[in-house]
């Protein structure tokens, strides 16, 4: 039999989805304060993966990760994205054509074998942690690199995300190491 125990922490970072360029960056502090320091940027692309958020966000959307200094516990996944949901009501728009957010956050975390998503939508390839918000592991790590499942998101396919994902894999794994 198996003894529970608390598993190790781990880097969190948030995919970033918006048409303004300043509010991307904007949203850095907000997030700050719940994460701790932004440790990485990756680069900002141009959304290309779908029309899902046009209708409310309208077009031109760009994507941007961050990721975060401080190592938190897995476990903290479920109210992190409770609190990104605050933060994209925080810039909401309610009166302007398209109405809706104009920011969209995805929380998730790196740990040494997978990358953890956080999403408000339950799917069989997902599970319940808490306050709504269920867990779906979306890349894992074997063979040297990130590999992709069936329900992978086309942006989490990306060289891109996969390079930038690799590299807070590396700086996790010097953080576990210089905790001892």
């Amino acid at each position: 039999m198996g003894t529970p125990r608390e598993p190790k922490p781990a880097k969190y970072f948030v995919a970033l989805l918006s048409s303004d360029i300043e509010l991307l960056s904007g949203v850095e502090t907000d997030l700050s304060a719940i994460l701790g320091e932004v440790d990485r940027r990756s680069e900002t692309l141009p959304w290309t993966v779908s029309k899902f958020y046009k209708k409310e966000m309208g077009g031109g959307l760009l994507r941007r990760f961050l990721s975060f200094s401080t190592l938190l516990s897995p476990g903290n996944l479920a109210a992190i994205k409770r609190q990104t949901q605050r933060i994209e009501d925080k810039y909401r728009n309610l009166t302007g054509s398209p109405p809706g957010r104009r920011v969209n956050l995805d929380p998730g975390y790196v740990e040494a074998g997978k990358v953890v998503l956080a999403s408000t939508k339950n799917a069989g390839h997902r599970i319940y942690l808490d306050l709504g918000i269920y867990g779906e592991t979306t890349l894992l790590y074997h063979d040297g690199a990130f590999h992709a499942g069936p329900y992978t998101y086309l942006d989490y396919r990306w060289p891109e995300t996969l390079a930038f994902l690799a590299s807070l894999r590396s700086a996790y794994l010097e953080q576990l190491r210089r905790l001892g």
